[in-house]
């Protein structure tokens, strides 16, 4: 009986926690996950992906969106943070910090990148699985580099449901973290990175989306952006 209040509960915590944070997006806790349009044509009707939307075009990746696909979607903040440390580095190189950086600025070979966000299946909620599974994105094989998607089950909310499973976005690095007993061990540069989905399962009419926190940059970027 729990479980059947865990999309209620979910949605009512992440509601709450939105509410204090910077340009966080929210799948406001529809009881129907179906939009009735395309993954490209979703993510230009909200504000949210406004940038995304625009680095989507700019890489010519409409119709790769567009298949039957399962896309993470990083909201305007992770964007814009990647912004931010792209026109730092590009500052330092030119010694200038006065210059003008935009999306429009962004090297469209750096773009490709996208892909990886971009998996030709769809992955919903039933699929994944807390061990986790290794797929491979749209940008194909990476170089000592793995994707893993799946779900992290957490007890925090036990006064109302059993537990709740988040899906899981991880950028394996060399070998996986979760296999290694004592993970102190592991070199910093090769620590995995995994990102929660905040909003997971909407159903567009040709793939799935799953909004990533609003606190992952693009790319993984870790440069300074201050």
């Amino acid at each position: 009986m729990k479980n059947k209040i865990l999309t209620v509960i979910v949605a009512g915590v992440i509601l709450l926690t939105a509410s204090c944070k910077k340009d966080y997006a929210v799948d406001g806790g529809k009881s129907d996950e179906n939009v009735n349009m395309t993954t490209y044509d979703y993510l230009k009707s909200k504000p949210i992906f406004s940038s995304l939307v625009h680095l989507i075009d700019r890489a010519g990746l409409k119709d790769a969106v567009n298949q039957q696909a399962t896309f993470f979607a990083t909201t305007n903040y992770g964007v814009d943070e990647y912004l931010k440390a792209m026109k730092n580095i590009r500052a330092i190189e030119l010694g200038d910090e006065n210059i003008i950086y935009t999306l429009d600025s962004i090297p469209l070979w750096r773009l490709d990148s996208l892909k990886t966000y971009i998996f030709p299946e769809k992955l919903g909620r039933n699929v994944l699985t807390t061990k986790g599974t290794f797929y491979q994105s749209n940008f194909g094989s990476m170089t000592n580099t793995r994707i893993k998607l799946g779900l992290a089950r957490t007890y925090s909310y036990g006064a109302y449901v059993d537990y709740v499973d988040y899906i899981t976005y991880t950028k394996v690095i060399a070998g996986d973290d979760s296999e290694v007993l004592d993970p102190s061990t592991i070199p910093a540069p090769e620590v995995d990175k995994v990102v929660w989905v905040q909003s997971s399962g909407i159903i567009t009419t040709n793939g799935v989306v799953h909004v990533l926190d609003g606190f992952h940059r693009l790319f993984f970027n870790t440069n300074n952006a201050n």
